[in-house]
């Protein structure tokens, strides 16, 4: 049975109880919420080394790192060096997104290497491999779609991005709407391609049921993509990347009946006043399903800190109630990221989340700080090191310059915290 079948039956999975402990959350709240499909544990049965992660309500927000590579760059020792740094850095699940070279190999070298949920867009591989075999993505076969979703999931695919979203109604929409940026989602692009040349509907739609049956008995968890999702802050929030949602909301409902787990994908591009609507919107539309955002970017400009853009845009989407960030990276919209790239976007990820965390009310979140902040007090400059998210930057910030004092070479003899202490004689406190 799947995690959403179990909690069902009000039967507490190792899972669930995994979660409960690390989210310090009653084990009752999991197995709810579980139940009616307000969080999702990512665990596919054949993923044998998987340490299992809880998202959505009332969890802590929770934040993915994509690698992959693709088909200029990228070999199975680049992204399992990728895998590795992003784990390091506390990313809670990895996405591989491959598109170049041995594909198959490098996921599975990838899962066996993660004891973090990895997901994938099967829609890649299906029509990568349709150009090698018919020279055109828009000649895959619908058998052929299936067939790869069924191979990654019996290699233990935890959750994957299907683009079931993307009909002929929301293609006529977009033709209407005369976007500025179209279609920006690869998957969503690939499906389009296809539904337009064979003129047909999307099979991952048509044929849901079928993907259902597959989702249910691996336990996958369906991430109902965005093919949809605006990709400049002029095309946010507009009736195709609406029509999408309204019918990701409808197959919410209709994974939950079948018994499958299931997350809703949303923008992309978007400007900071829109971001609570959409996240309001999402929550109605798909029935408070988990909601996980790419940034989402609230500036088109930032190319090469577009981290920064993101993490900008994922703090506020997380305080709105997102329930998971997909990283964005200083590579985004230029490059293949690199290990460099990659832990720059986990850290700035993280930072959004945990600003969020705070505005949320969760509790080891608020007494991180709180640790943080008795540190910088007591100039406690390792202790301050060890609790920061990349402690080696930290040190070697902190001794950039020589200190002849307990301060930091930014006010030496003039600190604040050390002057104020003199005089109202409060001295180091403890947590």
């Amino acid at each position: 049975m799947t995690q959403l079948e179990l909690a069902k039956q009000g039967i507490l999975s190792p899972q669930m109880k995994h979660v409960a402990q690390q989210e310090s959350v009653s084990e009752e709240i999991i197995q709810q919420y579980v139940a009616e499909g307000k969080i999702v544990i990512p665990a596919n049965v054949n993923h044998g080394n998987l340490v299992p992660c809880g998202i959505g309500k009332g969890l802590g927000i929770k934040v993915n790192a994509n690698i992959g590579t693709s088909s200029d760059y990228g070999t199975i020792e680049t992204e399992l060096e990728k895998l590795r740094v992003a784990t390091h850095f506390s990313a809670d699940t990895i996405m591989d997104l491959s598109t170049g070279g041995d594909i198959s190999t490098i996921r599975q070298a990838i899962i066996a290497a993660s004891t973090l949920p990895v997901g994938t867009v099967p829609i890649y591989q299906a029509g990568i491999e349709a150009i090698e075999r018919r020279g055109a993505i828009v000649k895959m076969t619908i058998n052929e779609i299936f067939t790869v979703i069924e191979q990654q999931a019996k290699e233990g695919v935890d959750f994957m991005t299907v683009h079931c979203g993307v009909t002929q109604a929301a293609i006529a929409r977009l033709k209407h709407q005369q976007r500025l940026t179209d279609v920006v989602s690869r998957g969503g692009a690939f499906l389009i391609g296809w539904m337009l040349h064979n003129d047909q509907e999307n099979p991952l739609y048509e044929f849901y049921d079928r993907l259902l049956d597959l989702a249910r008995k691996f336990d996958i968890t369906l991430s109902l993509g965005d093919g949809m999702r605006p990709g400049s802050l002029a095309d946010a929030t507009d009736r195709a990347q609406v029509e999408e949602l309204i019918i990701i909301g409808e197959l919410v409902e209709r994974a939950w009946e079948a018994g499958v787990q299931a997350i809703v994908e949303g923008p992309g591009h978007l400007p900071l006043d829109q971001i609570a609507t959409n996240v309001q919107l999402e929550k109605s539309l798909c029935h408070g399903a988990p909601f996980y955002v790419l940034g989402p970017l609230v500036t088109d400009i930032g190319a090469g800190y577009d981290h920064i853009t993101g993490a900008v845009g994922g703090a506020i989407a997380a305080a709105s109630g997102a329930d998971f960030l997909c990283y964005v990276t200083p590579a985004e919209h230029l490059s293949l990221p690199d290990t460099e790239d990659v832990k720059m976007g986990v850290i700035a990820s993280r930072i959004a989340a945990h600003a969020a965390d705070i505005a949320r009310g969760i509790k080891i979140a608020s007494e991180w700080d709180r640790k943080m902040s008795v540190a910088r007090k007591n100039l406690d400059w390792e202790s301050q090191a060890e609790l920061s998210l990349d402690p080696e930057k930290a040190r070697q910030v902190h001794n950039k310059y020589a200190t002849t004092g307990p301060a930091c070479s930014m006010c030496g003899d003039y600190c604040a915290m050390a002057l104020v202490e003199k005089y109202l004689g409060i001295s180091a406190i403890r947590c």
